[in-house]
């Protein structure tokens, strides 16, 4: 090997090298810089169910207090004696988090209860699945109201009594399909693009005060989720497909994993955690060929179930199943609508239903 061969070579290791330290020495860093969770008040959106149920239970083994909101009263007073098992301390907010004066009331509650808030995590969301040809306007309104404008009112009614504790953190559960828009979920995907968007955006407008925000991109999540989503057109075909890839082991990720990755991202303050190695190569993908991507989910389009059946009208996944969905290859999904209470009757008299329109699906995909 000549001269210039060895300092290339020499010069390749040194960076490699300088590389690893740089890494391992930002990972110490962080850590140093972790929130302790233990005595914390963390607020959890959509939280009676699904992933942020699942939130709230790993925030409670951290030892944090617990705000948890739902719109279902029933459903709300479960998750909270579920989590009281647990030994934490839990208030229970009934909340429409479309309604910004209900949202605002919900946070002075929270300050009211515990005199303080540390941590806001938006995760309240819906779904509806379908082709384009299959939606209408208010799928899309709905969609924006519930995931963009709910987890703006939040963060913005919120942000006052973080910066006033000397810091804290706003957790906004995004998806991968608010760095990749898919096909048959263009509605969902509109309103977390926005909310990455404000994600990113708010992080560099309040680091000044000490507020940390994560953005949560998450892939696929077995959370038990689509027996509550709205499904449009082909419905049990559509169903079907959407079903099959939350709930196969090579294609999801279990719900408790992630709540442990998003817990652990708040407490060092994460800017970006994107969730399962899928939703990271896809991510990386559209990143650096986001032409070649978006020309082949348009071949993905044309392999996913055409417009028909129910047209513009939509039903629940629970009205949805098929041979396949109720299959062995459903079974990690089935004992994920149990863990998350996703099919277990979430209505009582006087109680808000808790239907397609009210669901708390999140994004868990």
């Amino acid at each position: 090997m000549g001269n210039r061969a060895r300092g290339v070579a020499w010069a390749a290791l040194g960076a490699v090298g300088a590389g690893a330290a740089l890494a391992a020495g930002r990972r110490v860093w962080r850590q140093t810089r972790a929130m302790d969770l233990a005595g914390s008040v963390v607020l959890i959106t959509g939280s009676s169910r699904g992933l942020g149920l699942a939130l709230a239970r790993e925030f409670a083994r951290q030892g944090a207090r617990l705000v948890i909101c739902g719109r279902d009263e029933a459903a709300l007073e479960r998750a909270r004696a579920d989590l009281a098992g647990l030994g934490a301390e839990v208030l229970a907010v009934p909340c429409n988090i479309t309604d910004r004066m209900q949202v605002q009331a919900m946070i002075e509650q929270a300050i009211a209860h515990f005199g303080r808030l540390d941590v806001l995590v938006n995760n309240a969301g819906i779904i509806t699945v379908g082709p384009l040809e299959s939606m209408i306007l208010e799928d899309f309104e709905l969609a924006m109201e519930t995931m963009f404008w709910g987890g703006a009112y939040a963060a913005l009614a919120a942000l006052p009594h973080l910066v006033r504790g000397g810091g804290g953190r706003i957790v906004n559960i995004t998806s991968i399909g608010g760095k990749v828009s898919v096909p048959h979920l263009l509605p969902y995907s509109c309103a977390k693009f926005a909310m990455v968007g404000f994600s990113e955006g708010l992080r560099a407008e309040v680091a000044k005060d000490g507020v940390r925000v994560v953005t949560v991109a998450p892939g696929l999540m077995r959370t038990g989720s689509p027996v509550n989503a709205s499904f449009k057109g082909r419905h049990r075909a559509e169903y079907t497909w959407f079903s099959l890839g939350d709930n196969l082991p090579f294609t999801s990720m279990s719900a408790e994993r992630a709540a442990r990755q998003i817990v652990a991202a708040t407490r060092r303050g994460d800017a970006e955690v994107i969730l399962s190695v899928q939703a990271r190569l896809l991510a990386l993908a559209h990143g650096v060929l986001p032409g070649v991507i978006a020309d082949a989910l348009g071949i993905v389009n044309q392999l996913l179930p055409k417009a028909g059946d129910i047209g513009q009208d939509a039903l629940p996944g629970a009205e949805s199943e098929t041979p396949l969905t109720r299959s062995f290859l459903s079974a990690l999904g089935r004992r994920a609508e149990q863990v998350y209470y996703q099919r277990v009757p979430t209505t009582m008299p006087g109680s808000q239903p808790s239907g397609p329109a009210a669901s708390e699906f999140t994004s868990s995909r």
